[in-house]
C-alpha cells in the first residue's frame, strides 16, 4: 500500500483535486440557486408544493443516465468535467430548494410579526431575522448535498470524469486493490472535513444557537 501512494502519489492528488472541484462548486451553484426560488416558494403560498415536487423528480433522476444526457443538453463533449459540475448542481438545487423553503417558513412567527413591526422592508427582514434564524436548518442540508456530491462524483469515474473515481476503476481494471482502498480512505476522509467544517462555519456563524442550547 505504501509502496503504492509513494509511486503514484502526483497522480492521486490530481485525482483528489479533481474530486474535490467537482463536488464543491456544484454545492456553490445549488446554493445559489436554491435560496431565491425557496424563498419565492415561502413567499407566494401557492408555489411551494409545485417547487418541491419539481426537485423532487430532479432528483430521482439517476445520476449516470443524467452525466450521460448531459453532453446533449449543454452541447458538451462526453468527457467535459462541465457535465458533471451541471448534474451535481441540479442535484444540489434539487435537495436544497426544500430545505431552504422549509427552513424559513420555521422561523415566519413571533420574530417575523415583531420585525414588521418594526418598520423592517422583506428585503431587510429576510437579511437580518429570516435567514440567520434559518440557517441552522439550512447548512444541515448543505452538509448532506456536500457529502452526497463527494459520493456521486466518483461515478462519473465511469464516462472518464470522476477525481478519485478514477482510482476505482483502475484497480478494477488492473485486478488489484490497493487504488481502490486509497479511494475509499481519502473519499471518507474528505467528506469528514466537508462536514466538519460545515459545522464549524454553523457555529461561528449562529453562536447564539449554542447559548440556547446550553
Amino acid at each position: 500500500m505504501i509502496e503504492y501512494i509513494q509511486n503514484n502519489y502526483s497522480e492521486i492528488l490530481t485525482d483528489l483535486g479533481q474530486h474535490i472541484w467537482l463536488a464543491l462548486v456544484p454545492v456553490v451553484l445549488g446554493v445559489i440557486f436554491a435560496l431565491p426560488v425557496g424563498y419565492l416558494a415561502v413567499r407566494r403560498g401557492w408555489l411551494y408544493q409545485p417547487i418541491v415536487n419539481l426537485g423532487g423528480v430532479l432528483y430521482s433522476i439517476p445520476s449516470l443516465a443524467l452525466f450521460l444526457i448531459m453532453p446533449a443538453i449543454l452541447g458538451t463533449g462526453t468527457l467535459s468535467p462541465l457535465n458533471i459540475v451541471v448534474s451535481l448542481a441540479v442535484y444540489t438545487f434539487a435537495l436544497l430548494t426544500r430545505t431552504v423553503a422549509d427552513a424559513l417558513l420555521s422561523v415566519q412567527g413571533q420574530a417575523t410579526q415583531a420585525a414588521e413591526a418594526m418598520g423592517f422592508r422583506p428585503f431587510r427582514q429576510l437579511l437580518q431575522v429570516e435567514l440567520p434564524m434559518a440557517l441552522p436548518v439550512m447548512l444541515a442540508g448543505v452538509r448532506v448535498a456536500t457529502v452526497a456530491n463527494i459520493s456521486l462524483v466518483s461515478v462519473g469515474a465511469l464516462i472518464g470524469v470522476g477525481g478519485l473515481g478514477a482510482l476505482f476503476t483502475r484497480g478494477l481494471q488492473l485486478g488489484f486493490m490497493e487504488p481502490i482502498i486509497v479511494g475509499i480512505v481519502l473519499s471518507v476522509l474528505l467528506a469528514a472535513v466537508c462536514d466538519i467544517a460545515i459545522v464549524l462555519l454553523q457555529r461561528r456563524l449562529t453562536p447564539w444557537d449554542r447559548v440556547a442550547t446550553r
